[in-house]
């Protein structure tokens, strides 16, 4: 009992000096705040009101449908009505236009004699991420015109494909980037703070104080962890409150499975931010080998932001080894598709054997330290 009122007074402590610090204080809330609306506004994969550059040579009534029903979307605007060869290249040079529509000078008469149109689409394939979304959304609006204001069959035999987006029907990037952001922002706060803390204890010389003293070495990194466990935790919340009114991320599964692998991970970025204290000297240390070792790979090799199965296969498998390549996916899993644990309990168990794996090397590097 006299361990626990030690430990709690110790807890509070670290609270009130993490409350005195306003640099500090606005790591732990603003920056979570910051990243959600970034990540879900900024960065995107959709795109409205892109450059469209049109070349006409047809000029006709069938053309202009054509036109107004690329423009009707609301995705394209119409930048320049281009009147020779020579132009197409000025808007991409500039950077206003983005993709070029060429509709060849017997486009009516080609379509009512049943003959092969082509309808040329020039994009910019300086990022070509947004190139191909660009030519396939524009593709997909032609044939469209084609079938509402033609209603031609081009063969007796005709196949219709119909396409159904599952649990992200309206492709938002928001409920992609959103579960990331969780992962990101546990790992900075669980991991980074917590090993600059510890870190700036050792450097400052104040941790060789409290080795030294009646507490427990444990209870002394239990204390230290504890108040950041807990702000961490109040950020996931803040930012699924987010991402759900703001965003409109759903959260199809259970809220409580969610809520403990929330837990479950910030217990594994803690473990991880301890262990990457014990063999840090400085806190500039400990910055740099949480952001070479934590950062980029939870951003980069974790499916966050590019698909790890289109990686080279030595990435994939480092990829395998980042705790938040599983976080993600038992997010969105939950989230997004609302299964229940049968179907994320692998993730959840290679979490809780990396948590003890990490624990494991942070008591042996502490030991031998105080050794």
């Amino acid at each position: 009992m006299n361990i626990l009122k030690v430990y709690w007074a110790f807890v509070k402590k670290e609270f009130f000096h993490i409350l005195r610090d306003k640099r500090t204080l606005l790591i732990l809330f603003g920056m979570p705040i910051a990243q959600v609306m970034i990540f879900g506004y900024a960065v995107t994969n959709e795109f409205n009101g892109a450059s469209l550059d049109i070349y006409d040579q047809a000029k006709d009534e069938l053309s202009g449908q054509l036109i107004h029903h690329l423009e009707s979307s609301g995705n394209f605007r119409i930048n320049r009505i281009l009147n020779s060869q020579e132009e197409i290249e000025d808007g991409f040079k500039s950077g206003e236009t983005k993709l070029v529509v060429v509709i060849p000078k017997d486009f009516a008469s080609d379509l009512s004699s049943s003959q092969d149109v082509t309808i040329q689409l020039l994009a910019d394939g300086s990022d070509p991420n947004n190139a191909n979304t660009l030519v396939q959304y524009a593709s997909t609006m032609i044939r469209g015109f084609e079938s509402k204001y033609l209603g031609k069959e081009k063969s007796p035999f005709q196949v219709d494909v119909e396409t159904r987006m599952l649990y992200n029907p309206q492709l938002k990037s928001a409920q992609n980037f959103v579960p990331g952001t969780i992962a990101l922002i546990l790992l900075i706060i669980s991991a980074m703070m917590t090993s600059l803390t510890i870190a700036k204890e050792k450097e400052t010389g104040t941790m060789e104080i409290l080795l030294v003293s009646p507490l427990p070495p444990a209870l002394i990194i239990l204390g230290k962890v504890t108040p950041y466990a807990l702000l961490a935790f109040l950020d996931a919340i803040l930012i699924l409150l987010i991402g759900y009114f703001v965003f409109e991320v759903p959260i199809l599964g259970s809220l409580t499975l969610l809520l403990i692998v929330c837990f479950l991970y910030l217990l594994v970025a803690l473990s991880l931010g301890t262990l990457i204290s014990t063999v840090s000297k400085t806190q500039q240390d400990a910055m740099m080998r949480s952001l070479m070792g934590l950062m980029m790979p939870s951003m980069l090799l974790s499916g966050f932001i590019f698909p790890l199965s289109s990686m080279p296969f030595i990435l994939q498998i480092i990829g395998s080894a980042v705790p938040a390549t599983y976080f993600i996916e038992v997010l969105k899993g939950v989230m997004l598709r609302g299964v229940g644990l049968q179907f994320v309990f692998w993730e959840i168990i290679i979490l809780i054997g990396m948590g003890a794996l990490f624990l494991g090397f942070t008591y042996k590097n502490f030991k031998i330290r105080l050794e």
